[in-house]
């Protein structure tokens, strides 16, 4: 691994977009440090997926840092709680269940750390904020503030060499990102979305996540390869 100017930490969740977001940053040339966080979600599945598309895009390091959210709760992916199967919300200003308090803050806060040290000034982070559940901390305001933030808060930033959070998804829908995959010739089976796997190692086709997979692939004209306990 080359650590410099040409490294960027990519947070890899093991999702499609955190997928399509690392390839995109090996396509641009970045040497990559995938960083993947294990904090106790309902889908950890979703770790195995992460590994296996590092090891797809043949990253130079991949970080898997335990982190056990679940003691501190609030969520349906981290608590108790029942995964809403009702289908996605249309607008408005609920935010579902399924949101994790600050996880992408936190995780970010992690990902800005290793930036620093490994020499790196690029973060890739797979947030879309088109086709995706109403999350705050998926919009482009909380990507602008976070950026800001990082120079204000390491020695890199406060010598005047920042750091810069590239979000490549952020207004793609994802039709655009499943095309995304296709062009970049990455396997979309290799990802997980589903918030309530099934038994089986099935994603349960009714949650928020599995319909907006499922939505994109449809209106991409693609075959999904996504194996679904059921339908909507």
């Amino acid at each position: 691994m080359k650590h410099g100017e040409k490294t960027a930490i990519v947070l890899l969740s093991g999702g499609l977009d955190s997928m399509v977001a690392a390839a995109i940053a090996r396509e641009r040339g970045f040497e990559i440090v995938a960083l993947t966080v294990d904090y106790n979600q309902r889908h950890k599945i979703e770790l195995q997926s992460a590994k296996q598309i590092a090891s797809r895009l043949d990253v130079g390091e991949h970080i898997i840092l335990p982190l056990d959210l679940s003691r501190f709760g609030g969520s349906a992916l981290t608590d108790d709680i029942a995964v809403p199967k009702s289908g996605v919300s249309d607008g408005g200003n609920d935010i579902p269940v399924t949101y994790v308090p600050a996880r992408n803050l936190i995780f970010l806060s992690l990902t800005l750390g290793l930036a620093e040290a490994r020499n790196a000034r690029d973060i890739f982070i797979g947030v879309n904020a088109l086709d995706y559940s109403g999350y705050p901390d998926c919009r482009p305001e909380f990507i602008e503030g976070f950026e800001r933030l990082a120079d204000l808060a390491t020695k890199a930033g406060d010598e005047g060499n920042g750091f810069t959070i590239q979000t490549p998804l952020q207004f793609m829908t994802k039709a655009d990102i499943a095309k995304e995959a296709a062009r970049l010739n990455i396997d979309p089976a290799l990802s997980w979305s589903c918030y309530d796997p099934a038994d089986g190692n099935l994603h349960c086709g009714l949650c928020d996540s599995c319909r907006l997979r499922q939505k994109g692939f449809e209106e991409a004209g693609m075959t999904d390869p996504t194996r679904y306990l059921e339908k909507p």
